[in-house]
């Protein structure tokens, strides 16, 4: 298949395309940039240009692809209801210019939309309509799009890491790197899933070729792994403390990342797992907090 894939040179795009490759795919990759375009190059994809502000643009490549993959997130949370809005219009557009065939479209989304009402781990059987989080519209766009008749299937990601980028962990060092102390709140029992970048990219490509209209596939590989235990590896990696803060706190101390500090976002991956047969196995995000190199950490989102 000729997959048309946003994102294409992010974090997690770039890893998906060697894997989309190896499968005998080939790739249209979305870049806006000359060194985007010289990067897909020499990665073995073809480039579109294009950029999220404008979705009409992107219509002609999904024309001239057989499946869409959609990565493409603008992770400014200063201005993250209206990327959220714009996610939703980029996932309308392309979906219309789907309509009438059955050409998977493969869209990203974030594990807490399958959190059931009565506690525990999300799980891909779950759509949690009830929670108040922007990023909701873009499983509520699939949903509709599915309900036309499209092959939507959605990605739900925990904390994607590697030695370099571990999700909001990353945002997280970035906040309190310059404090005398890490903080958590309360006893930092609230737990956040994690994947590593080259299995999520794996996982990808099977929903691709696996997986089903309407299914929802968790990309988890560590089903939680405590705040605690994350802070207090970073707060080793920078050379300060750690502290524990009350809930009334989070705000001083975080600004917009406290609703996110304190939140948990456990997630099973058991039925991915034995529906597309995805068995994990890179570095645990505990591993990759450990070995990063803190003094040229620099937390930069595509």
């Amino acid at each position: 298949m000729r997959v048309f894939l946003t994102g294409a040179t992010g974090f997690i795009g770039s890893k998906i395309i060697p894997e989309l490759l190896k499968a005998d795919h080939e790739v249209l990759g979305l870049t806006r940039s000359d060194a985007g375009a010289e990067a897909l190059a020499s990665m073995g994809a073809d480039a579109y240009r294009g950029t999220l502000e404008f979705p009409a643009g992107l219509i002609a490549g999904v024309e001239n692809a057989d499946a869409v993959i959609h990565t493409a997130f603008d992770h400014d949370f200063s201005n993250y209801a209206a990327n959220c809005e714009k996610d939703r219009k980029v996932i309308e557009t392309i979906g219309a210019a789907l309509k009438g065939s059955k050409r998977p479209f493969l869209i990203t989304s974030a594990v807490g939309f399958g959190q059931p009402d009565n506690g525990g781990p999300a799980i891909e059987d779950v759509f949690n309509t009830a929670q108040a989080h922007p990023r909701i519209a873009s499983e509520l766009a699939a949903n509709s799009l599915l309900e036309q008749g499209l092959d939507m299937r959605i990605m739900r990601l925990p904390q994607v890491h590697d030695l370099y980028r571990q999700g909001l962990v990353s945002y997280y060092i970035d906040i309190i790197r310059e404090k005398a102390a890490a903080p958590f709140i309360g006893d930092g029992s609230n737990a956040w899933s994690a994947g590593h970048v080259t299995d999520v990219a794996k996982l990808y490509v099977l929903a691709l070729d696996k997986g089903l209209a309407g299914a929802r596939y968790n990309a988890v590989a560590e089903e939680g792994v405590s705040m605690r235990a994350i802070v207090e590896t970073v707060a080793q990696g920078l050379g300060i403390t750690t502290k524990s803060i009350a809930r009334e706190e989070a705000q001083a101390e975080f600004g917009w990342f406290a609703m996110m500090a304190g939140a948990d976002m456990a997630a099973s991956s058991a039925l991915t797992r034995e529906r597309l047969g995805w068995t994990p196995s890179g570095p645990d995000l505990l591993s990759d907090l450990k070995s990063m190199d803190y003094s040229v950490f620099t937390n930069r989102h595509s």
